[in-house]
């Protein structure tokens, strides 16, 4: 069985006066995705945020490799091997695309943190992400304000693979793509578990979550409300109708 790589537990995540999630668990695995669906509101975004420290949970405890986020602050989780593709994008618009991708090799970035030496072959350099990207390579020297949607979406992940982390936490990363654009996100979460990464992915695209995970959580007013396969999924009715709002005969 792959070793679990990040565990949340029985977390209790609040927004001032507001109880977004309540109890949640999880695990992820190593080399393997784990997809978070729900209707908008429901809390997905949240999870992630608590994940990466940016709201932490007032109650539970995450753990990443065995040992406790709790009290980290987010650039400290983010140095133990965590990169974030954020909704909405959020690259720096004043800066390059060079400069964008490279900030997270920075020393200040990566922290203490150190890939061992026999995982250098699986390390995403400039030249690799670039040529997963060629947009991003025709556009280099652009700053980031001048890409369209979709390139700044491919340079919020490419910047995210520049970290080299062995989890990448993935918000709607297909949010206003191209059909295109989406199958080529599909591909590139292939090919990040085929390098060994592991994903925690939050996405509103049914269809590749289904196509891409392992395993998918749904999430209902910041509670799961499923837990299993996309197999699964595709035959519990109930939980497609009421909380996806998806008939299940689109799977039949």
């Amino acid at each position: 069985m792959p070793e679990t790589l990040l565990s949340v537990r029985e977390i209790h995540t609040y927004y001032g006066d507001s109880y977004v999630l309540q109890g949640v668990s999880l695990e992820v695995a190593q080399g393997c995705i784990v997809a978070i669906l729900g209707r908008n509101g429901m809390g997905k975004t949240t999870l992630i945020r608590s994940v990466a420290g940016l709201t932490p949970p007032r109650e539970g405890d995450i753990l990443f490799r065995g040992r406790s986020l709790r009290g980290r602050p987010s650039y400290a989780i983010a140095q133990e091997g965590m990169a974030i593709v954020p909704q909405g994008r959020r690259i720096f618009r004043s800066l390059s695309v060079r400069e964008n991708l490279v900030l997270p090799t920075s020393g200040l970035a990566r922290g203490p943190r150190s890939m061992p030496v026999d995982d250098h072959s699986r390390r995403w350099t400039l030249e690799l992400v670039l040529q997963e990207f060629p947009q991003l390579a025709e556009r280099i020297n652009h700053l980031g304000g001048a890409l369209s949607g979709g390139e700044q979406q491919m340079l919020a992940v490419g910047r995210a693979l520049m970290a080299n982390p062995e989890l990448i936490l993935m918000d709607e990363p297909s949010e206003g793509l191209a059909p295109r654009l989406v199958q080529h996100v599909e591909e590139i979460m292939r090919r990040l578990k085929a390098r060994g990464h592991s994903v925690l992915l939050v996405e509103q695209n049914l269809a590749l979550a289904m196509a891409v995970a392992d395993e998918i959580h749904v999430l209902s007013s910041g509670r799961f409300v499923f837990h299993g396969t996309p197999a699964e999924l595709a035959g519990a009715s109930e939980i497609l109708d009421q909380h996806l709002g998806v008939a299940a005969t689109r799977f039949a």
